[in-house]
């Protein structure tokens, strides 16, 4: 079973940058989309072969938003965790599956300034016992944009970016104590010490070119599936936004 996890960065963008070009050949099992911007009927796009499962941000045109594809229907979706407060951005999606959940997370961002990092803690409060509570059922395949280099390896310059968004110490110990729930990072189980492996870079100051990044997309999954995982991938070749896909390739579930 292959798996795909992408920050388009705006659906609509990535579209006339190959989008459905890497689409294709990355021929994945579920292929999962943050950061879509989109509102129903924008864009109109039949992936054959595939069922999709929207998730539109209520009354912000433009913003947030996920998408999963899959080739296999589900049991049952969900939009959103059950909570008011955290489910009017389209931020998540849930697929049940016969052997498994399939969760497509676009993590608040805690912005400039850290405007909004006391509504990312809360929204990490809550988003970790809904998994926990979907763990109690069935395993769990999380992905997505998690808005955060979780370790000093997932980081070009952690010194000079203790402070900002996404490397704060509250957000990386939020990551750690969903980890200590019974989830797996997959990259780092099979690469835990490789250096510069990143998947998202600013468009400015030639960033990418100079592999200036920060490793914010992750596959993690219930530790009773550490036997099923084959290979977590960043396809840092891929083009198209300001974060590349990250895959994540197990056996398959029952």
């Amino acid at each position: 079973m292959k798996l795909i996890s992408w920050n388009v960065n705006g659906l609509r963008a990535c579209l006339k940058k190959g989008f459905l070009d890497s689409f294709k050949e990355l021929d994945a099992d579920i292929f999962a989309v943050q950061e879509t911007k989109l509102q129903p009927g924008q864009v109109e796009l039949d992936v054959q072969g595939y069922y999709d499962y929207w998730n539109y941000a209520k009354n912000k045109k433009g913003y947030s938003g996920t998408v999963i594809f899959t080739k296999v229907k589900p049991l049952n979706v969900q939009n959103g965790i059950g909570l008011e407060e955290h489910d009017q951005e389209g931020r998540t999606i849930t697929l049940e599956f016969d052997g498994f959940f399939f969760v497509n997370v676009y993590t608040p961002n805690s912005q400039r300034g850290l405007a909004r990092l006391d509504y990312r803690m809360n929204w990490e409060e809550n988003f970790r016992e809904y998994l926990k509570k979907l763990d109690e059922k069935k395993p769990v395949i999380l992905c997505g944009d998690f808005n955060v280099a979780h370790k000093e390896i997932d980081i070009k310059n952690p010194k000079s970016n203790r402070k900002n968004a996404g490397f704060t110490i509250e957000e990386r110990d939020k990551l750690t104590q969903l980890l200590k729930a019974g989830f797996i990072d997959t990259y780092r189980n099979f690469y835990p010490k490789r250096e510069e492996a990143y998947t998202w870079w600013s468009y400015m100051r030639q960033a990418r070119d100079r592999n200036i990044g920060w490793r914010l997309d992750y596959f993690i999954v219930s530790e009773r599936l550490k036997d099923k995982l084959n290979d977590s991938i960043i396809y840092d070749d891929i083009m198209g936004s300001d974060h590349c896909p990250v895959g994540l390739k197990l056996d398959n579930l029952t």
